[in-house]
């Protein structure tokens, strides 16, 4: 053995036993388990994974459950290690919202295998900054291409013809490409998706001149990319989880996000001569074959913006086709309430991806969450906010049909959530049972070197 090897043979024994006492490097560990959490946070994880994930840092760490005390808030990080001797707390700020399953899944398997392979810290930090840094699958322009196709497939689904689904991916694109823009020149992001949603109504508005057998549908589906399915999902799924504030915060930056959408496109309407369509019947075709591929390509097609590995698409268009297909065949063939239908798809898939998260090989939230996207009421949302907006003008009718569409999505947004979150509701206990005798049996491995 030459010098250079027993170097680094002697180097990663002090390095071990670091990490099996609790207070050693206790700055730099901290600092790498508020690292992870940030970019789970920052990067749509939901509350109760980021716990998990940095529980397992903790303990890669040799620091044990009862001196691992974490506390998660939407902008703030709060971590604290303490025993009856010492005491150490420190705080990181989330600076971004955005979704990127590639960052949720990247860093799962990190924790892992940080345990399996007896990683030293300074091997998960450059780990952890190669995560954060790698590019994105996809570049701008895939994005916008994949989301105006997923607006498109979503169009067909509300039953719009073939011309019509062309218009609403043209005023897709459109709209995100301002979007895009206003975020470039530093415009409130909130501001941003006003002007998107008014450039894509707009667009979708003078496309109904051309020919086409449902002519107001492509301005009912062109502004669904802006609608806050991930913050609406996760914020319930934090609330059951009891992470109350963070849940409530996550609703409220959608509610935001709605609000902004909903002003772009009710200043569109009042600019230009559009009747009121928000009460047009949007009856999808009777061919299971044809829910099945548009809910695919919406699945896909957002799943996509939410950079999820090329290798994963084709499993979440399955999970979205027999979502969607699920749930309609339960409305229309057996005449099952669509909040009861929606839940059953949701549960479909989250059953689903209980069983394949082994085989492919990735975190449950990565498959389940992008599937259950076509399932989000957008359309009834944007109903009851264009309804409310101009209450003063409603019949009794008109208002008692805009409270039945908030009801109902409101009843939707609650059966997706639980239907995504049932594996941890109903086999919560399990799986963390299952989580702790991996993780105990990784901790007490011996690591053998080859050196």
């Amino acid at each position: 053995m030459n010098l250079a090897e027993n170097d680094y043979i002697n180097n990663y024994d002090i390095q071990q036993e670091l990490l099996k006492k609790t207070f050693a490097e206790i700055d730099q560990k901290a600092d790498l388990i508020l690292t992870t959490a940030q970019l789970l946070m920052e990067n749509g994880a939901t509350a109760d994974r980021i716990f998990r994930d940095t529980k397992r840092v903790a303990a890669f760490m040799g620091i044990p459950e009862e001196k691992f005390h974490f506390h998660i808030m939407y902008t703030t990080l709060m971590l604290n290690v303490s025993d009856e001797k010492n005491s150490h707390t420190k705080f990181r700020k989330c600076v971004k919202h955005a979704v990127d399953m590639r960052i949720i899944s990247a860093v799962s398997k990190l924790t892992w295998r940080a345990l399996r392979d007896h990683y030293t810290m300074e091997e998960f930090s450059g780990n952890l900054k190669e995560i954060a840094s790698r590019p994105r699958y996809y570049k701008l322009w895939q994005n916008v291409l994949a989301i105006g196709i997923a607006d498109a497939a979503y169009c067909s689904l509300f039953g719009g013809d073939v011309f019509a689904g062309l218009y609403t991916l043209i005023s897709s694109i459109i709209g995100k490409l301002v979007q895009v823009r206003c975020e470039k020149i530093g415009i409130n992001p909130y501001v941003g998706i006003s002007f998107a949603a008014l450039a894509a109504t707009v667009t979708a508005y003078f496309t109904h001149f051309l020919p086409t057998e449902t002519p107001w549908h492509p301005i009912i589906a062109c502004s669904l990319f802006l609608v806050p399915g991930i913050p609406i999902i996760n914020g319930l799924t934090d609330m059951l989880n009891t992470y109350l504030f963070c849940g409530a915060a996550r609703y409220l930056r959608a509610s935001l996000i709605v609000g902004g959408m909903t002003f772009g496109i009710v200043f569109a309407v009042g600019m230009l001569p559009v009747s009121d369509f928000t009460n047009l019947r949007m009856l999808p075709s009777e061919n299971y074959w044809e829910f099945a591929v548009f809910a695919a390509i919406g699945a896909m097609g957002f799943s996509i913006l939410f950079n999820l590995p090329p290798r994963l698409l084709y499993a979440v268009g399955i999970g979205g086709a027999l979502a969607v297909c699920t749930r309609n065949f339960l409305i229309f063939e057996l005449g099952v309430s669509s909040s009861f239908a929606t839940l059953a798809g949701a549960t479909l898939v989250s059953v689903l991806a209980v069983q394949s998260r082994h085989w492919l090989h990735t975190p449950m939230q990565v498959l389940i969450v992008p599937a259950v996207i076509p399932l989000v009421p957008g359309v009834l949302i944007y109903r009851f906010l264009f309804a409310v907006i101009n209450i003063k003008t409603m019949t009794l009718a008109q208002l008692l049909s805009a409270v039945q569409s908030g009801v109902d999505a409101a009843l939707i947004i609650l059966a997706i959530a639980l239907g995504a979150a049932a594996p941890n509701i109903f086999a919560s206990r399990r799986f963390e049972r299952k989580r702790q005798e991996e993780q105990e049996r990784l901790l007490n491995e011996e690591y053998k070197t080859d050196l």
